[in-house]
């Protein structure tokens, strides 16, 4: 009798779909995500829009909501971690440098190689821009023309570094008298390298403080992997929605400029990203099987600081040592982008002159490589593209309502500006941590062949020294 209960038992939870859908491996959970999103989506896209009442302004039918509530669930839990994520990261990597000998060359090699990666994307992106000539035979209408709302300059930037609170916290009254809460993500890197400083400073008595950091630090991160569990139904939401509400169409009038935006993404994807890993002797099928959970999630998700946390794990699955990859990827989540930062605000502001009919001369390509290089980190906190799109239109003295022109493909390029974000924000990580001597070269070589688990790795061991 006993017998027979236990086989009944374990006959149940093989046919348990839930057991059944744990076993697929999780990379495979977010492809069929993908897969489901843009089905899902284009179902949506066919139903159409209904009937626009007080409650549903839009119009937008069943499907199309549920989709866009799944996703926006799935990215505001990611976000809501990212403040204790960077504040906690920051201050335990800080203290974990403190018996690294070459801690002060770890920051400046990921600061010059974020550096390099930004010119020569911008350098793509350019040169794309000359070759076709975007924005000289448009279709989109002159009418579409409108500054944004939200703007970027240098003196933001310099303003964004102080922080207004010790949180980074800042709140906004809306039009019917609510309150909502935001971070600064700079802000609070700011405030999280001044603590991690400050503690090492005081010493023996600090032991305490930072003894409950890094158990913070563990949690959160327990946390977070909770939430990135749900990854494969978050990109069914987002995706979904993505397919289902953004301006497809828009796509013909705006063709050349989409299509060199993505030209210039897969460029810098496909072949720079591989040459870079192979001139520091590195697997390139390695890195991107290592890294496509983060570079999926990015794609779906348009958002650097909501894939930070997913960046950071597969980054740490790829042999860079945490007390490095806790210090890395914070800062690359708020300065480093490949794609809103270099390709597509080289490219913008080109299409931008030619629709105005501006020459642009040598001297505004230098300033766009300028803006590129040294500005990603004004849009930290901010809403990145847009805000690295008006800094750029500023410093060039072009029209700030060329911005408007652009945004009915926006959501589309965001996608791909994202992925690439990411991706790069892992590369930098990999490549500093092989050039210093501390990546963890078995890990590196193995992620080609390994399924990406749901459960986080054991932190490699600490390093009581740089080479």
């Amino acid at each position: 009798m006993k017998a027979s209960t236990t086989s009944s038992s374990a006959s149940t939870r093989s046919r348990n779909p839930l057991t059944a859908i744990a076993r697929i491996p999780f990379g495979w959970q977010v492809l069929i995500g993908l897969v489901l999103g843009i089905v899902l989506g284009l179902v949506a896209a066919q139903m159409g829009p209904v009937a626009e009442t007080e409650a549903n302004p839009d119009g937008a039918n069943w499907l199309t909501t549920t989709l866009d509530t799944i996703g926006t669930i799935f990215v505001t839990l990611l976000k809501a971690l990212v403040p204790p994520l960077i504040f906690l990261a920051i201050v335990t990597s800080i203290a974990n440098l403190r018996g690294v000998t070459g801690a002060a060359r770890l920051a400046a090699q990921t600061l010059l190689w974020f550096g390099i990666t930004s010119l020569i994307a911008v350098l793509i992106g350019i040169g794309l821009g000359v070759l076709t000539s975007p924005g000289t035979n448009s279709g989109v209408d002159a009418s579409a023309a409108q500054a944004s709302s939200t703007q970027g300059g240098w003196m933001d930037f310099l303003r964004g570094l102080v922080p207004t609170n010790f949180l980074g916290i800042t709140g906004s009254a809306g039009d019917d008298g609510s309150v909502s809460l935001s971070f600064n993500a700079l802000q609070i890197l700011v405030i999280s390298i001044a603590v991690g400083i400050a503690a090492l400073k005081v010493g023996e008595k600090a032991e305490p403080f930072l003894k409950i950091t890094a158990s913070g630090l563990e949690i959160v991160q327990k946390l977070l992997w909770w939430v990135i569990r749900l990854a494969p139904i978050g990109t069914v939401g987002l995706l979904g929605t993505a397919v289902a509400s953004y301006g497809w169409d828009a796509i013909g009038q705006l063709g050349v400029f989409t299509l060199d935006v993505y030209v210039g993404m897969l460029i810098v994807l496909l072949v720079v990203y591989p040459v870079l890993l192979k001139l520091n002797g590195l697997s390139i099928g390695s890195f991107f099987r290592g890294v496509w959970p983060a570079t999926s999630l990015g794609f779906v998700s348009r958002s650097s600081l909501g894939t930070m946390p997913m960046t950071q794990t597969v980054t740490e699955r790829m042999g860079v040592p945490r007390h490095y990859a806790s210090f890395a990827i914070p800062l690359g989540a708020t300065t480093k982008m490949d794609g809103c930062a270099a390709i597509y605000p080289a490219l913008a502001a080109i299409f931008v002159a030619n629709f105005y009919g501006v020459p642009l001369q040598i001297t505004h390509y230098l300033l766009i490589v300028l803006v590129a290089v040294l500005g990603s980190a004004a849009t930290a906190g901010m809403t990145g593209a847009t805000v690295m799109l008006t800094l750029t239109l500023s410093t060039l003295g072009l029209p700030l309502e060329g911005v408007g022109l652009l945004l009915a493909v926006d959501p589309i390029l965001d996608m791909g500006r994202t992925a690439l974000n990411v991706t790069g924000q892992s590369l930098v990580g990999v490549i500093v941590a092989k050039r210093e001597k501390i990546l963890d070269q078995a890990e590196y070589d193995a992620a080609r062949h390994r399924a990406f688990s749901t459960e986080p790795a054991e932190p490699a061991p600490e390093p009581s020294a740089t080479a």
